[in-house]
């Protein structure tokens, strides 16, 4: 797909159906999150892929919204707040922004590649820890419900609501 199209045609998507991701998707789903950049390319992160029924309903329990329990794999991006670079003049810690990137690559591929995912931060992070038995040091940052879209859903990039780019740009 063209880059400017991908960008154009992601959107958060909330209607998955039940049609499986074969695991080659997932890896290439996935990959282009280790591609991403990371301050000091320190990495400070872990991709959980969420495919087993148990796991899946633990996860769903995190987050309690019917649409969310129809995706057929979730992907749990985690932060080791250990790994990741602090800058000097103010120790400010960019885990959160490495995640960040890493998971916009996702977004972005799942896209190109004809499904679709949301960014979902308002999650119960407890439920998701116990679950995925997490290290005291890994932080569950996002989820991402993944799948492919309902029969009926079309990408529409003019339902896009953002602000105006003079209102987002300074020109210095």
């Amino acid at each position: 797909m063209e880059f400017d199209k991908v960008i154009n045609e992601r959107k958060s998507i909330r209607n998955f159906s039940d049609q499986k991701i074969d695991k080659e998707t997932i890896e290439s789903i996935v990959e282009s999150a280790r591609l991403a950049p990371s301050a000091a390319n320190k990495q400070p992160w872990k991709f959980y892929i969420c495919t087993s029924d148990n796991i899946k309903a633990l996860i769903c329990e995190s987050y309690d919204r019917e649409w969310f329990t129809k995706a057929q794999i979730y992907i749990v991006a985690c932060g080791d707040h250990s790994q990741s670079w602090k800058r000097l003049s103010d120790n400010k810690d960019h885990c959160d922004i490495d995640i960040a990137i890493a998971v916009e690559h996702i977004m972005l591929k799942t896209t190109d590649l004809g499904l679709g995912t949301c960014w979902v931060c308002n999650f119960n992070t407890q439920i998701v820890k116990i679950a995925l038995q997490l290290p005291e040091y890994m932080e569950p940052i996002v989820l991402l419900p993944i799948g492919y879209y309902q029969d009926d859903y079309k990408p529409d990039p003019r339902n896009k609501r953002r602000k105006d780019l003079n209102e987002i740009v300074a020109w210095l």
